[in-house]
Parts: structure tokens; C-alpha cells; sequence
């Protein structure tokens, strides 16, 4: 599985409102130059994160983005399906559950290996939250001001 841009930068984003948020919300503006990433780019993508109901966006003086709910709550899956749909490695309707059914169903010895792999990674995802994020960020950050 190969994660779009979507998927990287918005999980990158959601990590920089968790860090940097506190108690206001946290601008476009300053999460692009944080991030190095194009502010447009940056509001497509919380579009589709505050639709997903995992932010909240703020109008008015101080207005920005802030997470909807605790960094503990919200899973590194949930942030990626809001942005790149399903995880699922191959198109496989036995993975999807609806439309056609595959003519060779039957007969697929694959089929049982898409579902582990995907099976793999939903449960990985869904098992790392914003805040399992903010932890590896602040140690590689500690790691990088001892080693200079």
C-alpha cells in the first residue's frame, strides 16, 4: 500500500494542530510554514478532515483549525481513510464487501492473502493515535538538539 500526499500531509497537519493547538485553534498559515506545505493543498485536506468530524474549524481573530476531539482518541487509521477512502492493498470486492462479486471468488487463492494484508494494516492504523505521534515527534526532536 502506497499512501498519496493526502494521506502523508494531512496526517503530518493533524500532528502539528495536536502539538501546537493548546487551547486555541491553529491557522493554515502557520501549520504550511511549520510543515513546508502549500496553504491551498493544506485546506483541501481539511475539508475532508473536519467533514470526517476529527476537526473543528474556528472562525474570527485566532480562527484556524483545532481537533475535535483528545490526541488519545484520534487514530492514525481514521485520519487516513478521511483522506485516502479505503486502506485496502488491491481492488478485491472480497475486501470491499459490495458492488460485483469477483467472477473467480470461488477458485481466488489470493484473496485469503489481500484480506490478511488488509486486515494487517487496519488494525495497525487503528492501533496508533495522534498522541502515539506527538510522543515519537517530541523524542526525535530531543534526539536532534542532543546530537548538535
Amino acid at each position: 500500500m502506497k499512501l498519496s500526499t493526502k494521506g502523508r500531509y494531512g496526517l503530518r497537519a493533524m500532528v502539528d494542530i495536536a502539538g501546537n493547538g493548546g487551547e486555541g485553534a491553529v491557522s493554515i498559515s502557520s501549520i504550511a510554514q511549520r510543515q513546508n506545505l502549500s496553504e491551498s493543498y493544506l485546506e483541501q485536506l481539511m475539508s475532508l478532515l473536519r467533514k470526517a468530524g476529527s476537526i473543528e474549524s474556528v472562525r474570527g481573530a485566532g480562527g484556524g483549525y483545532r481537533l475535535a476531539r483528545t490526541p488519545q482518541s484520534i487514530s492514525v487509521g481514521e485520519v487516513l481513510r478521511a483522506l485516502e477512502g479505503d486502506l485496502n492493498p488491491v481492488e478485491c470486492s472480497a475486501l470491499l464487501g459490495a458492488g460485483e462479486p469477483c467472477a473467480a471468488e470461488d477458485t481466488c487463492v489470493t484473496k485469503y492473502v489481500w484480506q490478511r494484508i488488509s486486515q494487517s494494516i487496519n488494525e495497525t492504523v487503528d492501533q496508533i493515535f495522534l498522541s502515539d505521534l506527538l510522543r515519537e515527534n517530541t523524542q526525535c526532536t530531543a534526539k536532534r538538539l542532543c546530537e548538535s
